[in-house]
């Protein structure tokens, strides 16, 4: 198995082990693409464990989650669904973006965030303990959250919290020259863009450049695409439709290549 590339930035990886040994819950909570999913699958890969990792959205259901029955050769069978799963096999549970999925969906991990740690599947009548091997780890962006889309205070409070952020300028230089085998120069440079970028506050962007983003446009790069037009392709094109922001966008990244 290839070994997951993640750049330690701060205390993350102590307060994960700890989490994970204490049988904490634990939320990571920042910006999209800053690298929080890669963080969980190299820690994954860190203990042994295996992951499984469920992009919520609107549409995920306690069902989705729980498991159900299926029509299989004339016969009833139940079939696990990915929480179930995860606490049978005592794997790490990543549950992304939960602030997207629907309400059924939070009120099934209560039992699993608190001292129970237990799963009751009411379909089947079954009640799960999990193993000491099992850790649930939650997501969500806070900066775009909005109304139903806030994680309620009681939901919150059953996790212990660690904060992510775009790194600084010298580390997610050396992210994205490490992940992506583009020379330093044009790392730099994508850096220096998308941190001009994160400093204009009236453009009116509903996320800002992620270090997702400019790992795709240094690929593009690296690929042999001209650097301007894989920042256009990789990076304002992914970012925004208004046609004004593109040009500003792009006299942005005329200064920086």
């Amino acid at each position: 198995m290839i070994s997951t590339y993640y750049e330690i930035i701060g205390n993350e990886e102590e307060i994960f082990l700890a989490a994970y040994h204490q049988q904490l819950p634990l939320m990571l909570k920042g910006p999209t693409g800053c690298g929080k999913s890669r963080f969980v699958e190299a820690m994954a890969q860190k203990l042994g464990r295996p992951l499984i990792q469920v992009s919520c959205h609107d549409e995920t259901s306690a069902a989705d989650l729980l498991g159900r029955y299926l029509l299989k050769g004339g016969e009833t069978v139940w079939q696990d669904g990915s929480v179930t799963r995860a606490v049978r096999s005592g794997a790490i549970l990543y549950l992304d973006e939960i602030a997207e999925a629907r309400e059924d969906v939070i009120v099934i991990l209560h039992s699993l965030s608190d001292h129970r740690r237990e799963l009751y599947l009411d379909r089947t009548g079954e009640s799960l303990k999990a193993s000491p091997e099992f850790m649930l780890v939650i997501s969500f962006n806070p900066g775009y959250q909005k109304s139903l889309k806030e994680l309620k205070p009681s939901t919150r409070q059953r996790f212990i919290g660690l904060d992510f952020k775009i790194p600084a300028e010298s580390i997610e230089t050396k992210i994205v020259s490490r992940e992506t085998g583009v020379n330093d120069k044009d790392a730099q440079r994508l850096v220096r863009f998308a941190n001009k970028v994160r400093n204009l506050r009236d453009l009116g962007l509903t996320e800002t450049v992620s270090t997702r983003l400019l790992v795709d446009a240094a690929k593009l790069i690296k690929g042999g695409v001209p650097p301007r037009m894989a920042c256009q392709v990789g990076i304002i094109s992914p970012l925004t439709d208004d046609q004004d922001t593109h040009l500003v966008l792009a006299d942005y990244v005329a200064l920086a290549f």
